[in-house]
């Protein structure tokens, strides 16, 4: 987990977060003096829940996700951090004092600029940018998790394991790069309900299963279960 300065990548910065481009030569200064490029594998824990937060993290590459467990050991994913994203809940437990109430991971190799938290809430406080940084990824993130809860709330589960393939499938082979646990972690289901409807989908012609692999071979089909047109209600 090597790291270096974020200087050595700054054109790439700027392309990733703008609003530090356009920022003052002080908050430049400070970044690029205080922030450091890390490389970290997939698979990584980055944080756990009630762990403080050590950094934030502003994500060049790859991808993170941000989820939670519920008692019985069923996952959902509240949202996932992408290149030119950092992790809001990391930016509010580190100007909050509170703990992580999640937990994060790898889902491939990631960059990351990594800045200190003791920094950051300094930057926080003597920064317009930054305010705004996080105020505006706040509202964009608490959005997501309100879609998130609206979903498993009050949409059948087979309408949003539809849309989910739809949105999963791979353009030109339609192939769905996930396992049935994977799918039901992002969907806040149980992998048992997410095989059933898979096969209910498949005895109506919409997609194929292989060990390991899923197939979309009806993506109009798949289109009308996900609106809703056929009664498939397995919960």
């Amino acid at each position: 987990m090597a790291a270096v300065a974020a200087a050595a990548c700054a054109e790439q910065v700027y392309t990733m977060f703008p609003f530090l481009e356009h920022a003052d030569p002080d908050v430049h200064d400070a970044f690029f003096s205080h922030a450091r490029h890390m490389r970290i594998p997939g698979d990584q824990v980055m944080c756990s829940q009630g762990q403080s937060c050590p950094h934030l993290a502003l994500l060049l590459k790859g991808r993170v996700r941000v989820y939670k467990i519920g008692a019985g050991g069923r996952e959902v994913t509240l949202y996932r951090v992408a290149g030119g994203d950092s992790c809001i809940l990391s930016a509010a437990c580190i100007l909050s004092g509170q703990a992580f109430p999640a937990y994060a991971v790898t889902e491939s190799e990631i960059e990351v600029l990594a800045v200190p938290s003791q920094v950051f809430r300094a930057w926080a406080d003597q920064h317009t940018v930054w305010r705004q940084h996080v105020f505006g990824e706040l509202a964009r993130r608490l959005t997501d998790v309100i879609g998130v809860l609206e979903d498993v709330t009050f949409r059948r589960m087979d309408v949003r394991l539809a849309t989910y393939l739809l949105a999963a499938a791979d353009a030109d082979s339609g192939r769905v790069s996930k396992t049935h646990q994977q799918i039901a972690g992002d969907l806040g289901s149980s992998r048992e309900v997410v095989s059933r409807l898979l096969k209910e989908f498949e005895r109506n012609g919409v997609l194929t299963l292989a060990r390991g692999s899923i197939h979309v071979g009806n993506s109009a089909g798949l289109r009308g279960l996900a609106a809703g047109s056929d009664n498939f209600n397995v919960t």
